[in-house]
């Protein structure tokens, strides 16, 4: 495995980290052997294993354009001396050097997981951008084969570079949450509170959110759990916008017990994203049994599959519409958030989607 920082959750791991996690070990489970290429500085205590997967630590140059091209140029060079079966990327960018496993380690099949289209990310400038946009051309065409987290991905790289990719997607594990304790150190009380889970960086759209919650009539607070990635100017002025609303709390990174009775115990999920691949935290969300109202984007509504609520994305008056809604219709979000448990069980199952990517594994080498 090769595109993700770390395989310990932390504050830097975000959904790719958690995909590979999540499907490593389940591959583990069934047989396999498997080794995860990290960088050093995600996982100071530099365990030799993580839950069965081997960990290959990998140097690199931390800074926002080259870390990730540049461990990842050294990862595949590792890996191509390795006797793999499989060397399998996640991410559009890491995808760019895809070729040297495909030239170098032939008796390898080389897989690429098309996570979202990160061209369209704000934090990125002029550069990463298109060096992006040619990593969905590389996740596409360089390996033997190429998997899309969500249907939106595989329509479009169908359409745009006239090859079928394989459908799996991200998932989640749904978790009975009975217990609030935790949330006593936060000044929160179960079921009074709106929820954001994520990286605050620009594409996420919290900005809106905060407008638009701004004059929405409640005593509920509303919660952003995250951490900025290269996004620490965006961040101070997510705290200018809410200076003056003590119901917005910023709660930082947060997983664990902590993490799990948040997601449980919160009102509503609210995700007003512009940019997305297929959004790990709001099926977390819903497998906690939350009801998520989501941005519009084709992404998040896949994700949400008719469980859930939705607002034009950047609108932020009829964000504003719905919060007041919904606030008022707690019967219908409790009837949601039981259709969101029960549709992330059937549709986002990680074992179901650990044997997906499993049997293409055994395609390819057959």
């Amino acid at each position: 495995m090769i595109g993700q920082k770390t395989l310990a959750s932390g504050e830097k791991a975000g959904g790719v980290e958690k995909h590979v996690a999540e499907v490593s070990r389940r591959l583990v489970r069934a047989g396999h052997d498997v080794t995860a290429y990290v960088r050093v500085k995600y996982t100071p205590k530099r365990p030799k294993t993580f839950e069965g997967v081997h960990l290959e630590y990998v140097k690199t140059l931390y800074s926002k354009n080259l870390e990730a091209i540049v461990y990842s140029f050294i990862a595949t060079i590792k890996a191509i001396f390795g006797d793999f079966d499989i060397i399998h990327y996640h991410g559009v960018g890491p995808a760019t050097v895809a070729w040297i496993a495909r030239l170098f380690a032939r008796n390898s099949t080389t897989v690429v997981t098309f996570h979202s289209r990160d061209q369209f990310h704000k934090k990125w400038g002029w550069f990463a951008r298109h060096y992006l946009a040619i990593g969905e051309w590389a996740a596409v065409k360089l390996p033997h084969y190429c998997i899309s987290v969500s249907h939106v991905i595989q329509v479009y790289c169908r359409n745009t570079f006239k090859r079928e990719v394989v459908y799996i997607p991200n998932g989640a594990e749904v978790i009975e949450v009975t217990r609030s304790n935790e949330l006593e150190k936060f000044g929160l009380r179960a079921n009074n509170f709106l929820l954001n889970v994520g990286r605050l960086v620009p594409q996420k759209g919290l900005h809106f959110l905060i407008e638009a919650f701004a004059t929405v009539e409640t005593d509920m607070n509303l919660v952003f759990v995250g951490a900025p990635s290269f996004t620490d100017e965006y961040y101070t002025s997510l705290r200018d916008l809410a200076k003056n609303d003590s119901r917005v709390k910023f709660l930082g990174f947060q997983q664990g017990e902590v993490l799990d009775q948040l997601y449980g115990n919160a009102y509503l999920y609210v995700h007003p994203s512009e940019a997305e691949g297929l959004p790990l935290t709001i099926l977390e969300a819903m497998s906690h049994g939350t009801a998520p109202l989501v941005s519009d984007i084709p992404e998040n509504l896949e994700a949400i599959h008719n469980a859930g609520y939705a607002f034009k994305s950047g609108d932020v008056l009829e964000l504003r519409h719905k919060l007041t809604e919904l606030l008022m219709s707690p019967d219908d979000v409790n009837e949601k958030s039981e259709d969101a448990q029960a549709m992330v069980e059937t549709n986002f199952n990680w074992d179901k989607i650990a044997e997906h990517i499993e049997e293409v594994y055994v395609t390819a080498r057959h």
